[in-house]
């Protein structure tokens, strides 16, 4: 038997059922809402915490490593490459024909002006030395014979004995055999003068090359080929190029002061080879690469400098003087301008704008914004602020000391950021 519930008793549980849940909606809230501060809480705690962590990591001192500036004085240098070049080359060649009887300079010997490099076969020219002597004697002996004639007509002639026409038929003689002396004097000159083209000499002091004729060949006075090439390295030229852009101001220098000082360094650039003086410029620009050539001379006394060899040159401007001196890994490049970080006796770093003007071999000259005197660190600067705290002996560091790898004042200098110095200040 199945039992059927009045309307009037599921309406009321209903009505119960909802009013359950009204009643638990705001308790729901209410935790919901106390969950929510909780959690901010300890997201506050959370941040609190880290930035408490955060000074404390910023208080702590930073390591670094500091310079001194200091002041010096600065060469600007113009930079170029070049090449050595003899400063005389001549390719020694025979005057006459003849064969090669003995080469007397050895291979790559120095030798002086007027020594003796080779020699011809002289006896050719012995010989002809001799006919032209014989030849000339038996016209001066004719001359002699003819002016006693002469002297004997004038004398018959003033008897009128002689007739006028072999008088001047004599005469005529004797001016004839007088044309023939000079004429032999000159063959005997020209004989003379062949002998000593047998006898190759060197032109200019210098270096003689390899040989290239063996002695026991014929050689010809319109041989194509020399015996050897002879180049004078003592002194030697450098020939390089400059930017166009740089000619006013070493024509303005080679005017109004003494020779320019050049200097020649390795393909490397890292290590000098010799020091000399400008010679001269060019007298044109190469209008396709926009340079100028120049020339340099070297004693080259030490024979450090070798014909055709690479060089890279730096001609010495002009020198700056009285620059404050740091070593250039201490500059920091800003959005807008550069500056270093200075350490004081505080031990605090400090943010010191500065304005350069050159640098070169690890050293950069200031023209203010810096004294010297004063320590500029050099090493650690990644983790430095606008008044950090430092430790200056974490890694040998201090007041005083000096940058790894700096070099010395004095040193050529050209303007920051450029390869080759302009002589602008920025």
């Amino acid at each position: 038997m199945t039992v059927t519930e009045l309307p009037e008793v599921v309406d009321a549980r209903k009505e119960t059922s909802v009013k359950r849940r009204r009643r638990l909606w705001p308790w729901l809230v209410g935790v919901a809402v106390v969950g929510a501060i909780l959690a901010l809480r300890g997201l506050g705690a959370r941040s609190a915490a880290a930035e408490s962590a955060g000074k404390g990591r910023d208080v702590r001192p930073i390591p670094v490593v500091t310079a001194t500036a200091r002041t010096g004085d600065v060469p600007l240098y113009l930079r170029g490459l070049g090449t050595a070049t003899a400063f005389n080359t001549a390719t020694v060649k025979s005057r006459v024909d003849g064969q090669l009887v003995r080469v007397a300079a050895r291979e790559g010997q120095l030798v002086r002006e007027g020594e003796l490099l080779a020699q011809i076969d002289p006896r050719p020219f012995e010989v002809q030395i001799e006919q032209a002597e014989g030849q000339l004697a038996r016209d001066r002996a004719a001359l002699k014979d003819a002016q006693v004639i002469l002297d004997r007509d004038l004398a018959l002639f003033n008897e009128q004995i002689v007739a006028q026409q072999d008088l001047d038929s004599q005469r005529s003689k004797v001016g004839q055999f007088e044309g023939a002396i000079r004429s032999d004097e000159a063959q005997l000159h020209a004989a003379r003068l062949q002998l000593s083209y047998s006898r190759i000499t060197a032109p200019f002091s210098g270096r003689v090359g390899l040989r290239l004729v063996d002695p026991g060949n014929m050689v010809h006075a319109n041989d194509a080929g020399g015996l050897l090439v002879l180049t004078q390295v003592h002194p030697i030229a450098v020939i390089f190029s400059l930017p166009q852009d740089d000619l006013g101001q070493v024509i303005a220098k080679l005017k109004s002061g003494p020779a320019l000082e050049v200097e020649a360094y390795d393909r490397d650039n890292s290590h000098q080879i010799a020091t000399g003086k400008l010679l001269t410029i060019d007298n044109q620009i190469d209008s396709t690469t926009g340079t100028y050539k120049l020339k340099a001379v070297f004693d080259n006394e030490s024979d450090a400098l070798f014909p055709n060899q690479f060089v890279n040159v730096r001609l010495r401007l002009d020198t700056r003087r009285g620059l404050v001196l740091v070593p250039t890994v201490a500059l920091q490049r800003g959005s807008s301008n550069s500056f270093v970080y200075v350490v004081g006796s505080d031990l605090i770093a400090h943010v010191r704008p500065i304005t350069f003007v050159l640098n070169e071999g690890g050293d950069t000259g200031l023209s203010g914004g810096l004294e010297a005197g004063e320590n500029v660190v050099v090493d650690g600067q990644d983790k430095l602020q606008d008044g950090s705290k430092v430790d200056l002996g974490t890694r040998g560091g201090g007041p005083g000391g000096k940058s790894e790898g700096g070099a010395k004042a004095g040193g050529g200098a050209q303007p920051e950021g450029g390869a080759k110095a302009r002589g602008q200040s920025k």
